[in-house]
Order: C-alpha cells, then structure tokens, then sequence
C-alpha cells in the first residue's frame, strides 16, 4: 500500500517537473532575448528597446516562423535517415561505388566528372 502511495508521489512530481521546466527555460530564454535585444540592437540599427513581454513575443513568433512545434519533423528526418542507411546496405558493392564517385563529383568541385 505505502509502495503505492510512493509511486504516485513520483509519477506526480515528474509530471510537474516536465510541465515546469519548459516554461521555466521560456522565462529565461525570454529574458535574454530581451537583454540581448536591448543590449545591441538598439545601437547598432536604431530600434527602440523592447519590454519582456515583447520579448517573449518575439521569441514565439521566432519559433513558429523557423522551428515550429511539431516533434513530428524531428522523428521523420530519423525516419529518413534509416530508410537511406537501408537503402545503402542493400545496394551491391558495384552500385555502392558508382554512388560514392556521384556523390564526390556532386560536392568536391575540385574535381572534374
């Protein structure tokens, strides 16, 4: 019985531990956005100094535009990964080579293919 009410204690603790972090590293990536922000920009281009609020506005439009949310695009580069790794492995030791002298000609320009 006591080993249950443990166990419950814990998996109630690491909920909140992984609500609270996140929006913990928000509030000080928040933070420094702003101090940077105020720091630099206003001296360098003229722009006027920006609030918290601003800043953490800021910081979450810059994550929708360029990272978005989704752990989704993550998984599928794994995915794609993999599937490429596969597709290697399975190619014969003669197209293994003629894909390799593609891919120096593709990227070394140095060279002449």
């Amino acid at each position: 019985m006591i080993k249950q009410i443990v166990m419950k204690h814990k998996c109630r603790s690491n909920r909140n531990f992984f609500f609270i972090v996140p929006i913990a590293i928000l509030f000080a990536l928040t933070f420094v956005v702003m101090w940077l922000w105020n720091a630099i920009l206003p001296e360098v281009i003229y722009v006027k100094t920006i609030t918290y609020w601003q800043a953490m506005g800021i910081l979450v439009l810059s994550k929708i535009l360029f990272g978005g949310f989704s752990k989704c695009g993550k998984h599928k580069h794994g995915m794609q990964k993999k599937h490429f790794i596969n597709k290697v492995k399975s190619m014969s030791p003669e197209e293994r080579m003629k894909f390799k002298e593609e891919w120096k000609c593709r990227f070394n320009s140095q060279k002449k293919c």
